[in-house]
């Protein structure tokens, strides 16, 4: 189903919400809502991806993961889809760091078709930060071992755009320049 533009901003106000007193851990400290925004954007405009609830579960991407939004709070806002979408790229934060990274790799391979565009869309916004404005004290090796692990994610999710998977590569090419 295409996404409407009300729908869209439902989202977007929604993620706002959420993330209000949150910050990017770039050097600017951006508006955490920067984020998932330019992940949806960037899925609409290079992945072509024009689909409801994979925008939507994009903009609504860190909703569960990284503030106290529930699952049935997704579900009675935008759905059973839109909720699961979102689910299945959060992290258990109750994990280990490394055990949570490991475990993205060993998952991405089974996720759904959306899930797998949400995941490149983040992985490239992602690197770009890294490689542009990395948070403040991510020395070169830890900046270096964040884009292997992500390359490995993406290898993953690789089948699922072929557009968002050249983005992936010219992006993960280019940090390897600016690192």
């Amino acid at each position: 189903m295409p996404t409407t533009s009300l729908d869209l901003l439902a989202a977007i106000d929604f993620a706002a919400e959420k993330h209000r007193r949150q910050k990017r851990k770039d050097r600017e400290s951006s508006p955490y809502v920067n984020h998932p925004i330019q992940v949806a954007e960037l899925r609409a405009r290079v992945g072509k991806v024009d689909e409801r609830d994979v925008l939507l579960a994009a903009i609504l991407h860190d909703t569960l993961e990284d503030t106290e939004t529930t699952r049935a709070e997704l579900v009675g806002r935008f759905g059973t889809r839109v909720a699961g979408l979102v689910a299945e790229v959060t992290d258990d934060k109750s994990l280990p760091k490394a055990e949570r990274k490991r475990l993205q790799v060993e998952h991405a391979p089974g996720l759904s078709h959306g899930a797998k565009l949400i995941k490149l869309g983040d992985r490239i916004c992602n690197v770009r930060d890294v490689a542009a404005s990395p948070p403040l004290g991510w020395s070169r090796p830890r900046r270096v071992d964040y884009l292997c692990w992500s390359r490995q994610v993406v290898a993953g999710c690789r089948g699922a755009s072929p557009a968002l998977e050249r983005e992936f590569d010219q992006t993960l090419r280019q940090a390897w320049r600016s690192i």
